[in-house]
């Protein structure tokens, strides 16, 4: 089976979560506190959810080997924002009434890029607050 990009399915996960890997180390050394990866729900699925302070950041991650279809960034949709802001929604609902889930005055969904060449080390672009 291939994806959409014409990658067999196992080389798109592996892609994905080397992706992940690295934006979880990436936020981290930035000062979040990581609370859950892959988060999923009838709804769907949320990469990474942080706290920054007071605030619940939900995190899409997308990673590319190439830029033939775009960059990383580009392939985040206005209809995936709308669904992260409800995914939030969800995580901070089953955590009503406890401590990880209370007291998150601001919510804020953040999109971090991960680009990998073939050699050489990721570079990562971090969008913040973008829906």
């Amino acid at each position: 089976m291939q994806t959409s990009e014409g990658m067999p399915h196992r080389v798109a996960a592996a892609v994905g979560d080397y992706g992940e890997r690295m934006a979880e180390r990436y936020l981290r050394d930035q000062g979040l506190e990581i609370l859950a990866r892959n988060w999923r729900c009838a709804l769907g699925e949320i990469d990474i959810v942080a706290r920054d302070g007071g605030c619940l950041v939900v995190c899409e991650v997308k990673t590319r080997r190439g830029v033939a279809f775009g960059g990383p960034i580009q392939a985040v949709t206005l209809r995936k924002l709308a669904r992260l802001r409800r995914l939030a929604a969800a995580w901070l609902h089953e955590r009503e009434g406890d401590a990880a889930g209370s007291h998150f005055p601001d919510v804020r969904v953040d999109v971090v890029g991960v680009a990998r060449p073939r050699s050489g080390p990721c570079v990562i672009e971090h969008l913040v607050g973008v829906a």
